[in-house]
Formats: structure tokens, sequence, C-alpha cells
């Protein structure tokens, strides 16, 4: 089962940085941005998270949380979390289950090889649970205000 606008999103429980648990239902009543990168350190990756983490309070403003989410390890996620300053937390994927709920898995092609890798995704949950906007084949530029103006915009309604 995979994720659709306009219905709720299946509860889920996933390893975070922090050494935390994160499960979606815990978190009602906060709306939850979660945003899918395909690797830790690389710089695409690298300038979403800072974009995230410099409109950080801005996010919390609007009454969100923010989760990153790769297939990274969580040792990984701690050492990119500590390098670049991330205020929010990272969950690790390793068995993607998070990416086949969100059905970010996509064939890639790099220096004309094929592959099954991360199709960088955002997905913005109001606080009760339900999806209620997608970003698929996210261009980092101008991404992260795009998300925050479409949070602060839920929160008002």
């Amino acid at each position: 089962m995979t994720v659709k606008i306009d219905a709720p999103v299946t509860d889920f429980q996933a390893q975070a940085t922090s050494e935390q648990q994160v499960q979606l239902s815990a978190l009602k009543g906060k709306q939850v941005v979660i945003y899918f990168y395909p690797k830790d350190s690389t710089p695409g990756c690298t300038t979403e998270g800072q974009g995230f983490r410099d409109q950080f309070s801005e996010f919390q403003a609007a009454n969100t949380v923010i989760f990153g989410v790769s297939r990274d390890g969580v040792k990984s996620h701690e050492n990119f979390k500590a390098k670049q300053g991330f205020p929010f937390e990272l969950i690790s994927d390793k068995d993607e289950s998070l990416c086949k709920l969100f059905d970010v898995i996509k064939l890639k092609k790099l220096y004309g090889k094929e592959y099954m890798g991360v199709d960088r995704s955002t997905f913005l949950i109001d606080k009760d649970g339900v999806l209620r906007q997608e970003w698929r084949g996210v261009k980092v530029p101008g991404h992260v205000d795009a998300v925050l103006a479409a949070a602060q915009a839920l929160n008002k309604a």
C-alpha cells in the first residue's frame, strides 16, 4: 500500500538519529514534512538539508516537524547531521520500508548505468496524519521555500 493525497498515511515506526524511534501516530497534532534524499553528504543532499536547517524556525512556527529519510545507516546519519548542524532527525530506512510506503524507489541512470535509487521527494502530512501535498522528482533550488509556504498555508487552514 502506498500513500495517496487526501488519505491517511499508514502508521509507521522507524529508527532515527539521537536514538529516537519515530512513530507517525505519536506526532498527531503536528504537521510532518518527510523528505527523501539519495545519500548522506553528497552535494545535492547537503544543500537540501541545509535549506531545511536554515528555515527550521519558520517550520516550527508553522507547527511542523521535519524528518530526512535515506537508506543510509544511523551512524552515517549521525555524522551527516552533526557536520551540517541539522536541528531535525534523520531516519534510516535500510530495509526500504518507508521508501516503499511512499513509492520513492525509481529506476535511475548515472553515467549510462541503470540502478534502483531514491527519487528525491517530499511529503507534507497534516496534524491528523493525512497526506496533503507531495513533491516528486524534486530539484533542490527553491524547493524548501515551496514546502515551507505549503506548511504555513496548511497550518492556517
